[in-house]
């Protein structure tokens, strides 16, 4: 698993996230500071991450 960091796009908070290396996915998950749903997209490429996007649920 990696630890990853980013910000929450509503309350501007640094989130920590494990992310699995083995998996590419995008899915909802609420933030844990506002609880507001973000969509997150994960793309690993050969074991390493090679984009993280969050983006706000319209």
């Amino acid at each position: 698993m990696d630890e990853h960091f980013f910000q929450c796009p509503y309350c501007w908070e640094q989130i920590s996230m494990l992310l699995d290396p083995s998996v590419s996915q995008t899915y909802i998950e609420d933030c844990e500071v506002c609880c507001n749903p973000i969509e997150i997209s994960v793309l690993y490429r050969e074991g390493q991450l090679e984009e993280f996007a969050v983006k706000i649920m319209e």
